[in-house]
């Protein structure tokens, strides 16, 4: 089946399907999982700073654009984020040049806002090069059972230093990422370029119907992370989403694995998606598995009414920071 794609604001198209480096450790892990997508047919790649693995991930662009040429850049989409410490005006910019200068690209397809909260900056303590949740570059607190020091730095302050970067060329796209309607609608109130996309948490038991229909209305796309419900961030008396019997029920009549029906799922309701793996059969065939088909109807309807509410993704208690409107401290 041909490469799907979905259209942004500008008619620019972002492949929907593509592969998620969260939680990709920086010990060569993350560089191998993009190595085998870029060598079977992905052409959406995303990164965040905070996934402290954009180094090793950067070696493997520059040797596949640069090097060997086996892939042209122009035809991959590259998203990354900008961190929570780098909000203010005179971070923002030299966020995004060492997030370039780390993957080796003279610019990304789409600039994030990682997530709706501003941290306190510590730039005199180097970044890590894995993910040390006791860091205080990337988690600042006053001591380490203490919530994370925030700073009132208003979403507009930030977006004019993307709108700056995207006038520069450094980013083609800016956008969103765990933003809810309210906090959309601030940013549209003053913006001079307009969000491209927001990344949510999307799957069956978090539909995110409401930010999906205001995304549609509003022209911003939507990307659905941690699509497979994220099996190791699940709480002890939550249901796994991939052992969900409906679930299963309807793989069994395609003849295929859970993820690739969830994954499907997204696809046909129009939203990129970009499952994690680091397995070189799981990247191919979450891709190929996922492609090859199509659900019908009802059977994305029932995807869509699982009747469950469950974020898996919910970082509030260890912030100390409500995150979203259903987060609890």
């Amino acid at each position: 089946m041909p490469e799907l794609f979905g259209k942004l604001y500008n008619g620019d198209q972002i492949p929907l399907f593509g592969l998620g480096t969260w939680k990709s450790k920086s010990d060569g892990e993350a560089a191998k999982a993009v190595r085998v997508a870029l060598e079977n047919g992905y052409r959406h790649i995303d990164c965040a700073a905070i996934y402290c693995n954009q180094k090793e991930i950067g070696e493997v662009f520059n040797d596949v654009f640069n090097v060997k040429k086996t892939v042209n850049r122009k035809d991959i989409w590259i998203t990354s984020k900008l961190w929570n410490t780098d909000k203010k005006k005179e971070n923002v910019r030299p966020a995004l040049l060492q997030t370039l200068k780390d993957l080796q690209l003279e610019y990304l397809d789409l600039y994030l806002i990682h997530w709706p909260t501003a941290w306190v900056h510590n730039g005199d303590v180097e970044w890590p090069s894995f993910l040390d949740t006791s860091s205080q570059r990337l988690f600042p607190r006053a001591s380490s059972d203490k919530p994370i020091q925030t700073v009132d730095v208003p979403f507009e302050e930030t977006w004019r230093e993307l709108e700056k970067l995207h006038q520069e060329g450094l980013v083609k796209h800016i956008g969103l990422s765990n933003f809810s309607v309210k906090q959309t609608e601030e940013v549209l109130s003053f913006a001079k370029v307009q969000p491209s996309a927001n990344q949510i948490e999307l799957h069956p038991y978090l539909n995110q119907k409401e930010l999906r229909d205001y995304g549609a209305s509003k022209n911003i796309h939507i990307t659905a992370y941690s699509p497979l419900g994220t099996p190791d961030s699940q709480g002890p008396n939550t249901k796994a989403l991939m052992d969900d019997p409906k679930l299963h029920e309807i793989a069994k009549k395609y003849n295929k694995q859970p993820a690739n029906i969830l994954i499907r799922y997204c696809l046909q309701i129009g939203v990129s998606v970009i499952p994690k793996s680091v397995t070189p059969e799981r990247i191919i065939s979450n891709k190929v598995e996922s492609e090859n088909f199509e659900l019908s109807e009802e059977d994305v309807k029932a995807l869509d009414n699982f009747g469950v509410h469950h974020r898996f993704n919910d970082p509030s208690k260890p912030w100390g920071i409500k995150c979203f409107d259903d987060s609890s401290l």
